[in-house]
C-alpha cells in the first residue's frame, strides 16, 4: 500500500495546502472543464481532514474527508492524469474509510463510477443527479465496526 498522508487544515503548512487544492482544480475545474467554485469553505471547518499521496512531482492522489452531523462525506476523490492506475484511490478511500470506523460514510460518485465505489463497500442512496453537467449517483456505506 501506498504511504497516505493526513492532516486537517489547521496542521498543513502553506505549501501543502496549496498543492493540494492546485491537485483539485486541475482535475475538477481544468480537466473536467466544470467552472465551479472548487473553494467552497469547507476545508476551513475544524475537523476537515485531507488525505494525499505524493511522489516527486509533488501531490499524486488526494481526497477530502468532513463531518456531516451524524455521518462522514468522502469527497474531492482524484488522482494527478500522469498517476492514475496504480490504486492510489483506492488507498486513499481505503485509509479515509478506516478513520470513519463506526460511522455512516456518505459520497456523491460520478455515476461512471459508482462500480468502483460499490467495490469498497457503497450502494446507491438516492437518485442519479446533475452536477456541473455529470451524472452523479449518492452512495452510502453503513458503519463498519472494526473487529466486526
Amino acid at each position: 500500500m501506498t504511504d497516505v498522508h493526513s492532516a486537517v487544515t489547521a496542521d498543513l503548512d502553506n505549501r501543502t495546502l496549496y498543492n493540494l487544492l492546485r491537485l483539485r482544480t486541475d482535475v475538477f475545474v481544468v480537466e473536467q472543464r466544470c467552472p465551479y467554485p472548487e473553494l467552497d469553505g469547507r476545508d476551513l471547518e475544524p475537523a476537515t481532514r485531507h488525505l494525499w499521496t505524493t511522489d516527486a512531482a509533488g501531490p499524486s492522489a488526494y481526497l477530502r474527508l468532513l463531518e456531516d452531523g451524524t455521518t462522514d462525506r468522502i469527497g474531492r476523490v482524484c488522482t494527478r492524469i500522469d498517476a492514475r492506475g496504480a490504486g492510489l484511490a483506492a488507498d486513499l478511500m481505503r485509509s479515509a474509510l478506516t478513520l470513519c470506523a463506526g460511522r455512516d460514510v456518505v459520497l456523491d460518485a460520478q455515476s461512471h463510477l459508482a462500480g468502483w465505489y460499490r467495490r469498497l463497500g457503497f450502494e446507491a442512496d438516492g437518485a442519479e443527479f446533475i452536477e456541473d453537467g455529470i451524472p452523479h449517483t449518492p452512495m452510502r456505506r453503513a458503519a463498519v465496526t472494526p473487529g466486526r
